[in-house]
């Protein structure tokens, strides 16, 4: 049985609630993900995505270096433990249709489990496969 804390990325970075939607923008590129985790201090308060960027930024025609990324963040992040077992992980990773999810252990954040860590597994290969057509529709 393989659990999320032998797979997931430890070293994770994250954005916080005042810093600018540009600094979020630029740590993705730089990553090269889509959602970056907001969080005081090790304590997740939100995720920004590249849509969230997109929908309350760019579309709404505000300035992406004075809009912070409490402005766009969605609140209601869906977290698992680092003890879960990698089907239990990629279950809610379809079920809520997103391809990262922050890793929790005592309020805080200790990991990230994404769509290709699950496939580094190759016994779950199919398993993250299927998550992530479910996701991509």
């Amino acid at each position: 049985m393989s659990i999320v804390r032998d797979i997931m990325t430890t070293d994770v970075k994250v954005c916080a609630p005042h810093d600018a939607i540009s600094a979020a923008a630029k740590l993705m590129r730089d990553i090269d993900c889509g959602s970056i985790p907001v969080c005081e201090g090790k304590k997740i308060v939100g995720i920004i995505t590249d849509r969230d960027i997109v929908i309350s930024c760019v579309a709404a025609d505000k300035d992406p270096k004075t809009t912070h990324c409490h402005d766009g963040m969605i609140t209601n992040v869906i977290t698992c433990s680092p003890d879960i077992d990698v089907h239990e992980c990629a279950s809610l990773m379809a079920e809520h249709q997103i391809r990262r999810i922050p890793v929790v252990e005592n309020g805080d954040i200790v990991g990230i489990c994404a769509i290709g860590d699950l496939a580094t597994v190759n016994i779950f290969v199919n398993e993250a496969g299927d998550a992530l057509s479910q996701i991509s529709h």
